[in-house]
């Protein structure tokens, strides 16, 4: 059984970092692209950034390009976010996500019905 936990969130300033990681446990972690999502308070989630099975092909959402950076370490079974010049607006519960199917580019996480597990979420709280 594939679990994923995200750790990292906290409370930061507008214009500071935070950096969120997300450990997998379970399955094979380097088969498969990763992604952040965001769901802020009455609102759907959303999409944040994807990376693919090898690390390569990085994709954002308009709104973070520039300032977001994903990564991953297939040793580790780590995917990592920095997250610099934070705004209010990022302010949600950040969640991981695996591919349901391996091989592809992190642009299939942004398709219906293509994540195959999800993290439990850390609370990102950006203040002004």
């Amino acid at each position: 059984q594939v679990q994923l936990v995200e750790f990292g969130g906290g409370l930061v300033q507008a214009g500071g970092s935070l950096r969120l990681s997300c450990t997998s446990s379970g399955g094979t972690f380097s088969n498969y692209a990763m992604g952040w999502f965001r769901q802020a308070p009455g609102k759907e989630r959303e999409f944040v950034a994807a990376i693919s099975w090898s690390g390569g092909s990085p994709s954002y959402t308009d709104s973070v390009k520039g300032r977001f950076t994903i990564s991953r370490n297939n040793a580790a079974r780590t995917l990592n976010l920095q997250m610099n010049s934070l705004k209010p607006e990022d302010t949600a519960v950040y969640y991981c996500a695996r591919a349901r199917t391996a091989w592809t580019t992190g642009t299939t996480l942004q398709k219906p019905g293509e994540i195959g597990y999800w993290g439990q979420g850390t609370q990102v709280t950006v203040s002004s």
